[in-house]
């Protein structure tokens, strides 16, 4: 079996989000590999290591600038079988569709040799935060979709998700190939140990441009892109908000402020 997780070089969520350069795209000095994918790797190392047989695969593959390496790494630590680095300066931009057009080329490079069975990914990216990818891949390669799954179960080649609303759960199934992607309630993903960060090392890794995917650089980017952003200012500082000090009258002074806002 041969799985492929799609994994993301995000902002680090301690730090502010900027946007830079004249296409206003996410600055990505402080980057990590996106917590959110964390858990469709888990998802993708459980299926594996239950799986009957052996010789079973994970990869982990990503799409981005020269640091996104470092999202392979940790998840070649965590247990990923190889990493692929997608990287091409014409990526820059990238809108949700041609992203997906870029990686759905790269998977189809995978799949070259021996078929791809699953592709897992996150539930959403936490800086584009869209949710579009997993469908748009699903669509391009001709695939049914399994998404936002709280749970996994695959047997045989029957794959079994629950998805799990604010009122009900409901129970999805597909015949693979699929794509998957899970949500943050799905598991527990491991950490890198000693024994992990060590194997890591001797993991094979690739870096693929858009040529050896067979991807022309008009098709991606800004060029190639949807949607782009026009224009983008700095967040405003927050202000001060009103303080009531209670004389007595607050609960009027109160109820006054609610009106005027227009929330009574």
């Amino acid at each position: 079996m041969k799985i492929v997780v799609l994994i993301k070089f995000v902002p680090d969520a301690q730090f502010d989000r900027h946007l830079s350069g004249p296409g206003h795209t996410t600055d990505r000095s402080e980057s990590i590999l996106s917590e959110l994918d964390e858990y469709a790797l888990e998802a993708a190392l459980q299926i594996a290591d239950a799986a009957p047989g052996s010789g079973h695969s994970v990869v982990a593959l990503t799409m981005g600038p020269a640091g996104a390496s470092n999202a392979v790494k940790k998840a070649l630590q965590m247990g990923a079988s190889e990493g692929i680095h997608l990287s091409d300066d014409a990526l820059a931009g990238s809108d949700a569709a041609a992203t997906s057009l870029a990686l759905a080329a790269a998977i189809n490079k995978i799949g070259a040799e021996a078929p791809v069975d699953l592709i897992v990914t996150g539930m959403a990216s936490t800086d584009g935060e869209t949710s579009l990818v997993p469908a748009m891949l699903a669509e391009r390669l001709d695939l049914p979709q399994l998404t936002f799954a709280s749970a996994v179960e695959l047997d045989g080649s029957t794959l079994t998700i629950r998805r799990d609303s604010d009122l009900y759960s409901e129970t999805v199934q597909a015949t693979l190939p699929a794509v998957l992607s899970v949500t943050d309630q799905a598991n527990d993903p491991r950490y890198p140990n000693f024994k992990g960060i060590i194997a890591a090392k001797r993991k094979k890794t690739q870096t693929l441009s858009l040529a050896e995917v067979g991807v022309d650089a008009s098709q991606v980017g800004t060029a190639g892109s949807w949607a782009a952003v026009t224009s983008a200012n700095e967040r405003p500082a927050r202000t001060a908000g009103t303080i009531i000090n209670d004389d007595g009258n607050a609960g009027i002074a109160l109820a006054d402020f609610l009106a005027a806002q227009k929330l009574i």
